[in-house]
């Protein structure tokens, strides 16, 4: 453990914010995992200052086990964190900083599992992405670029914080934005116009009527925390100035989704009541327009508990049911591209996650080393 902990502080020493890049962390990674023997490929990706990461240990063969996380953390600007963020600070049993939890412990955990693998009848594979944060949308680059290799294994580990609980299941999701243009007007006569917050307004009551429809007639799972999907606005962007009535208001938008609801069907509901509302308005020859625009969709994933990778998973943790969880991860996109059957398990809660003096716990970093040197002693 105190290998793993080393290596997180210097993990989190790198501020791997989405934006900003992650080459420095790719760079030191790649050479922990040069250094151990390993078959490292640093990928670089679609924007400047950020790379994937693909390693692999053992032979050169079809039937291993892929360990990943993603290496970008949420920004700290605007959280009252009581330490600096991007230096490891213990209290007690807590290991506090930006990513401890979300999740470069379980990096930390992965790069001292493959240091220690030794001669493995069986590959092990170690995948580290950029901007998962935003949308997971830097692995896809990697697992695209997999898939033209024909790359093939016998399943996935995604070390998300889960309580290194084995989670089968996570919801998808689609991002996007409602977009309402009006007509600009002055204010001492909106009746001129055409106002673009009213519209959204009137969209807001489209979501919440679709959302309450969700819960009532829509797919359901109890052992999600939300045992439906869900649909909301998340911010609101419209008007310049008080006595101008406002010609544009864009919202972002977002659906969680369980498997069983169809995303086009949902979107359909939308952009039916959104040109319903702009017909309405437009009456008497005023300009009026709302677009329901998806920007970013992810897969959720649904794996079997009879699934390999599941069960092998299950006996590493000592754990005998899986669970769910809520928020988002690259599972899906790792078994829609690549076809692996994924699990979901990492060390700590996500609910520590995202807020300042995010935190770890040592007793869950030995914990996760334990885990991943059982799942290792598979491939012997």
């Amino acid at each position: 453990m105190d290998t793993t902990i080393e290596t997180l502080a210097a993990l989190v020493a790198f501020p791997t914010i989405s934006q900003d890049g992650n080459d420095g962390l790719i760079r030191y990674v790649a050479a922990k995992l040069d250094a151990a023997g390993g078959r490292v490929r640093v990928l670089p990706g679609s924007s400047t200052g950020k790379s994937n990461l693909f390693a692999s240990f053992g032979p050169d063969a079809e039937h291993g086990i892929v360990l990943s996380g993603h290496s970008d953390v949420v920004p700290v600007r605007g959280q009252a964190w009581t330490s600096d963020p991007f230096v490891l600070t213990a209290r007690g049993d807590k290991l506090l900083a930006r990513g401890a939890v979300d999740m470069k412990g379980f990096i930390a955990s992965m790069l001292t599992t493959a240091a220690q693998a030794g001669a493995l009848q069986r590959p092990l594979h170690l995948a580290i992405s950029y901007d998962e944060e935003i949308g997971c949308v830097g692995v896809r680059d990697m697992l695209q670029r997999l898939a033209s290799e024909g790359f093939r294994a016998d399943g996935c580990i995604i070390g998300e914080p889960s309580g290194l609980r084995v989670a089968t299941g996570h919801k998808g999701k689609i991002a996007g934005c409602i977009c309402c243009r009006g007509e600009a007007a002055h204010s001492a006569n909106p009746t001129l116009g055409v106002n673009a917050i009213h519209l959204a307004s009137a969209m807001i009551g489209e979501v919440q009527a679709l959302q309450e429809w969700l819960a009532a007639h829509g797919a359901r799972d109890a052992a999600y925390a939300l045992p439906y999907s869900s649909v909301h606005i998340g911010t609101i962007q419209g008007g310049t100035a008080l006595n101008i009535v406002p010609d544009n208001c864009n919202m972002a938008f977002e659906f969680r989704l369980l498997p069983g609801d169809v995303p086009e069907e949902l979107l359909a509901r939308l952009r039916t009541g959104a040109t319903r509302i702009a017909a309405a308005a437009a009456q008497g020859g005023r300009q009026a327009e709302i677009e329901v625009r998806v920007e970013n969709e992810y897969p959720g994933l649904q794996t079997s508990d009879d699934a390999a990778i599941t069960q092998l998973a299950l006996a590493a943790t000592g754990e005998e049911e899986t669970t769910r969880i809520s928020f988002g991860a690259e599972a899906g996109l790792f078994e829609k591209t690549l076809g692996l059957a994924c699990v979901v398990c990492g060390p700590g809660s996500i609910n520590r996650a995202h807020k300042a003096d995010e935190y770890v716990l040592r007793e869950e970093l030995d914990a996760c080393d334990r885990f991943l040197a059982r799942v290792v002693e598979t491939l012997y």
